[in-house]
């Protein structure tokens, strides 16, 4: 028999159970309490915890233009916080004296809240004596915190005062705003993340490595130990130039405006290198500000319109099928394409009848081109697009960009039983005038730049090197995509006929009167999808594709715009933008120098008038040019000494005349103000007529002078 008696154990038993049974479920609900309704609070208490292992940020590299300037830096942001229980009584007694004067203080730096709300807010802080206590709830720049920190117990120390700050490294600031923006790209600062452009593209040098550094308490106080120490990241230098870009997106905007404009593009590339100098993204949004939403000019693909014609003509004349001389039935603008009317712009006003090859990309005549192309490769539409291939312009560009598209040009594919699967036979016709086709905007430029380039092909390149600690770490040359993207023979025909479509052909407006410019014009409609071209308002494509100087190239450009309506030009609209962007690159090219003015018909001596020959030999011998005089005498201190200057080799004579008592004199040769003196001295009343030196005096000289005579002088 068991020496336990069950009838006394087991209730003991049970009642244990149970109480560990609350135990439990009280752990459980505290638990889901903290989880929930005490979340925040243990949070932050978390955040405040000392760990052993704390991770050290680098400071992000900087994005520079071609010539230095920043473009993109990062900088310290800081949040302030208020410490209640350092200082002791002598800290709470300066607070009293001085809240007044903080909150006020503080209302300057921060308009948005009141003096009173701050006082109230600190005060609260107090009576809590928060260690932690926030001043600001938003990080502020450094100069706003140099600012904060001169007010009255903000200037102590953080150990008497109380007042410290949390510093954060991730802010990014653009020195020149929104220009070139998405190009730079943008950061999730509270992420501390790229989000698009370069800084994204080079995210991995411009960040660092992070390090790590050991939290050791000694004496009540937490050190710092490094173990790794971070690795700021590399600036890279792009091949931005910020003045360039100011010039182009203002004419871009301007024009954006005056048209109601949706979306333009422009491009900038030096000729020989590929280096991009400007790159304008423009949309308009809901509000009607235009701003840069997304890189229009590297992602969009759309079809190019007239632009395209150039590269199907090079592609016939550098087969052969056509020369300069070949002429071509345009008819009266309107013409039979395999059962769909293929029209000119001024069908309307009977057409350009027959035209020449020059000059049907001179009046970027649809007809004309579409009739080469179609008639000579219309049975076999894989030559041509071969030849497409050729110049280049499908060519994927490898930008540093996420979302850069590549061209799309389909070639023709057959099935087993030689049929074509995604060919028709109007495809030919219109892909030879610029649809059918998708194509981005930097791709177009490459194409002309090459044909600036005496047909060389570069790749567009955005950054030129990478530098640390002022040393250039990693350089990006140019880099030839093509040798040749056509004969040479074919080369010479279209730099020439391109500088004639602005000299005498669609595209003067983007024309200058100081230089010569070469481009392309286009206007093309923009497909809606399974809506097709004409469903309800038409947008267009607007484009000039060109270079300048034309006779020594040193800048491609595009200019790209999208408009609902009509009117709808791209030499009218597009071309102007590329003129402004011209002329005002060119302009700040320009380098004026004295000594280069300087040539065997410059005149280096003033033309000296007669008159105060002493005021003239003043003037003469402080600029540098000798004087030829008989006559001595002070301009400083001395009385006028009256005559006539004479201009010779290397100096100027200058002879005195003597004036005789009351008699008229001779004042033909000088200025107006020594002539007026010289007459009025002897009581004559003088009439001016015109302006510089005298050329005839009314009243002949060596005659009595009569007072109150008058005397008329003329100048020229």
């Amino acid at each position: 028999m068991s020496k336990f008696n069950n009838n006394k154990v087991m209730p003991r038993f049970l009642v244990i159970a149970v109480i560990l049974t609350f135990i439990g479920m009280a752990v459980i609900g505290k638990a889901l309490y903290i989880m929930t309704a005490k979340k925040d609070y243990w949070t932050e208490v978390a955040s405040r915890l000392k760990r052993d292992s704390v991770n050290t940020y680098p400071n992000r590299g900087n994005i520079l233009s071609c010539n230095g300037k920043l473009m993109a830096s990062s900088i310290p942001e800081f949040k302030i916080f208020m410490d209640f229980k350092v200082g002791g009584k002598e800290k709470d007694s300066m607070w009293c004296a001085n809240i007044d004067l903080i909150c006020d203080g503080l209302h300057k730096i921060f308009p948005e809240k009141s003096a009173g709300d701050f006082k109230r807010h600190l005060e609260k802080g107090r009576k809590k004596m928060s260690q932690n206590w926030p001043v600001w709830p938003y990080l502020i720049d450094y100069n706003t915190y140099t600012k904060v920190k001169q007010l009255p117990v903000f200037c102590l120390s953080p150990y008497k005062g109380g007042f410290h700050c949390e510093e954060k490294k991730n802010a990014r600031r653009r020195p020149f705003g929104s220009l070139a923006q998405r190009t730079i790209g943008d950061m999730f600062n509270s992420k501390d993340t790229a989000r698009c452009g370069l800084e994204l593209s080079y995210d991995s040098i411009l960040r660092g490595s992070t390090g790590i550094k050991h939290r050791r308490k000694v004496l009540n106080k937490y050190m710092d130990i490094p173990v790794t120490p971070p690795v700021d990241g590399a600036d890279i230098v792009t091949s931005i130039d910020m003045n360039m870009q100011d010039i182009a997106e203002r004419a871009v905007i301007d024009e954006l405006k005056l048209i109601d404009g949706n979306v333009g593009v422009a491009i900038l590339m030096e000729v020989h290198t590929g280096d991009i100098k400007a790159i304008v993204n423009i949309t308009r949004c809901s509000n009607g500000e235009y701003r840069e939403i997304r890189n229009n000019a590297v992602s969009d693909l759309l079809e190019p319109g007239s632009v395209f014609k150039t590269a199907s003509l090079m592609v016939a004349l550098d087969d052969g099928i056509v020369d300069t001389t070949y002429k071509v039935d345009t008819g009266c603008g309107i013409w039979k394409m395999h059962g769909r009317d293929m029209k000119d712009h001024n069908w309307r006003r009977g057409g350009y009848q027959v035209i020449s090859v020059p000059r049907i990309l001179e009046v970027s005549s649809n007809i004309g081109v579409s009739r080469i192309i179609d008639e000579n490769y219309g049975n076999n539409p894989e030559k041509f697009i071969e030849g497409i291939y050729r110049t280049g312009l499908a060519s994927d560009l490898n930008l540093p960009f996420v979302g850069a598209a590549k061209p799309r040009i389909r070639m023709p594919k057959k099935n087993k039983h030689g049929q074509y699967t995604n060919w028709s036979k109007t495809a030919l016709p219109w892909m030879s005038i610029g649809y059918e086709t998708q194509i981005p905007p930097i791709s177009t430029l490459t194409f002309y730049n090459a044909i600036a380039n005496n047909g060389k092909m570069v790749r567009p390149r955005f950054v030129k090197k990478i530098v640390k600690d002022g040393e250039t770490v990693m350089e990006f040359p140019t880099e030839v995509i093509k040798e040749s993207i056509c004969k040479k023979k074919t080369l010479d025909y279209i730099q020439t006929i391109l500088e004639h479509v602005v000299s005498q052909g669609l595209g003067s407006k983007a024309g200058s009167k100081s230089f010569k410019v070469a481009g392309k014009t286009g206007t093309a409609q923009i497909s809606k999808g399974a809506g097709g071209y004409k469903s309800g308002v038409t947008n267009y494509l607007l484009s000039f594709a060109g270079y300048f100087p034309a006779d020594a190239p040193r800048y491609s450009c595009i200019v790209c715009i999208q408009k609902s309506g009509l009117p709808a030009s791209g030499g009218g609209m597009s071309g102007v933008v590329f003129h402004n962007i011209a002329e005002g690159v060119m302009a700040q090219n320009l380098k004026l120098s004295a000594e280069e003015a300087h040539d065997t018909s410059s005149i280096l001596i003033p033309d000296v008038k007669n008159g105060n020959i002493m005021s003239a030999d003043y003037v003469l011998t402080n600029l540098g040019i000798k004087t030829d005089t008989e006559w001595k005498g002070n301009y400083a201190y001395g009385n006028p000494i009256w005559g006539k200057a004479a201009l010779n080799t290397g100096n100027v004579t200058l002879t005195r005349t003597r004036n005789h008592g009351n008699t008229i004199p001779d004042v033909t040769g000088m200025g107006a103000r020594d002539a007026v003196y010289m007459l009025e001295s002897r009581g004559l009343k003088v009439c001016l007529k015109g302006r510089g030196k005298v050329k005839e005096q009314s009243c002949a000289a060596g005659k009595t002078a009569i007072k109150g005579q008058l005397c008329t002088i003329i100048l020229e």
